[in-house]
């Protein structure tokens, strides 16, 4: 028997090689799996070119606040089509991240110790009117780009992507996107949006917020280590494993070595609460190609730049099955001073959308075309 089946297996590797085909294959990248953000409104041909370089997947911020004005229901989704069209037709898939609130909704705050006096909604829309009209702006949001959306119907000439996973707020442990962070009034803002999210489409996804994996701990407490964020939802929201399909991380750190602790303390939290088999996605994740100073551990030049994005996402590519990874976005496409610390170089891209060495080494991986 021994022999027969050694026998069953050299002619078995002798036909795939004979065929061309790799056994690499077998492990192959989930579909979508290298993605990027921008950080503003991509016309058709950067799309094109992100397209030709082999990103398959866009993250794109869809703002309560600036899709619906006013309470008389009405929303305004001009902003978002466009964004939807253009990757739309070159093929890329569109993973909206839905958050923030109008001030008629949620009062906004001044976010305590911020450097430049930044608002955040106060609390989560989970109570009172705030409640039903999130849970009415994501069902819109579904109508509008989901399998029977309106988005679909009125432009018959863009090929038809639906939208069929979501993902709810952004940074919910930290401080600029929700004043206070509060992990059980998270897990109810993530049973109301997947309530309105399956009552527009029973086959809609929802992949919670990505999560700041450490952001400094201050008093009184505006933040949370993404671990014990998760943790506590967990604890605090009974049935909220049924909820979602995945979480997902932003493992910023000054090296990607420092990668692993950070994605493996996540991962353990999942095990313990007997959810293991949840996929994780990094919807964010990059270092600027400014120069390296004091105080901005992200700043590492142009070359560090390329140099942290090519360790990243090789540790990523090796670790996918075993940490479950379905999708990686790099923080950014492009450029934008004064949104954070290191968005000002964060980019592939510079001014004139002129790629930098990062953009090189992303393309390495993603197996397009630099051009």
């Amino acid at each position: 028997m021994g022999w027969r089946l050694r026998a069953w297996a050299a002619a078995f590797a002798a036909v795939v090689v004979a065929a061309g085909v790799s056994s690499s294959l077998a492990f192959a990248l989930p579909s979508g799996f290298w993605g990027v953000v921008p950080q503003n409104d991509l016309n058709l041909e950067q799309f094109q070119r992100l397209e030709r370089g082999g990103a398959r997947s866009v993250r794109i911020p869809v703002d309560w606040g600036s899709v619906q004005l006013g309470r008389d229901g009405s929303f305004d989704w001009s902003g978002i089509d466009s964004q939807v069209e253009a990757a739309s037709r070159v093929g890329i898939n569109v993973l909206p991240f839905l958050y923030g609130a109008p001030t008629w909704a949620v009062q906004s705050v001044w976010v305590p110790g911020s450097q430049d006096s930044v608002k955040a909604p106060a609390h989560l829309p989970v109570s009172g009117a705030a409640r039903a009209s999130w849970a009415s702006f994501v069902g819109a949001a579904v109508t509008r780009y989901g399998p029977n959306g309106t988005f679909w119907a009125e432009n018959p000439t863009v090929p038809k992507r639906p939208i069929r996973t979501w993902q709810i707020w952004n940074e919910e442990n930290f401080k600029y996107f929700v004043a206070k962070p509060n992990p059980a009034e998270f897990g109810t803002l993530v049973k109301i949006s997947n309530a309105a999210l399956k009552s527009a489409d029973p086959g809609a996804q929802l992949v919670l917020g990505g999560m700041f994996a450490q952001p400094k701990k201050t008093k009184p407490r505006q933040s949370y280590f993404a671990s014990e964020f998760l943790e506590q939802m967990y604890k605090k929201t009974p049935g909220i494993k049924a909820e979602f399909a995945g979480i997902a991380l932003h493992p910023y750190a000054s090296s990607y070595q420092r990668l692993t602790p950070e994605i493996e303390e996540v991962r353990t939290v999942l095990k313990q609460n007997h959810d293991a088999n949840k996929g994780l996605w990094i919807t964010e994740l990059g270092w600027s190609s400014e120069p390296p100073g004091e105080g901005d551990a992200f700043a590492k030049g142009p070359e560090g730049q390329a140099a942290q994005l090519k360790g990243a996402f090789t540790l990523l590519k090796d670790n996918q099955r075993k940490w479950r990874i379905q999708r990686v976005f790099w923080f950014s496409v492009d450029d934008q001073s004064g949104t954070c610390n290191f968005c000002g170089g964060s980019g592939l891209f510079g001014p004139g959308f002129t790629p930098k060495p990062s953009w090189k080494a992303y393309v390495r991986f993603a197996g397009g075309s630099v051009g």
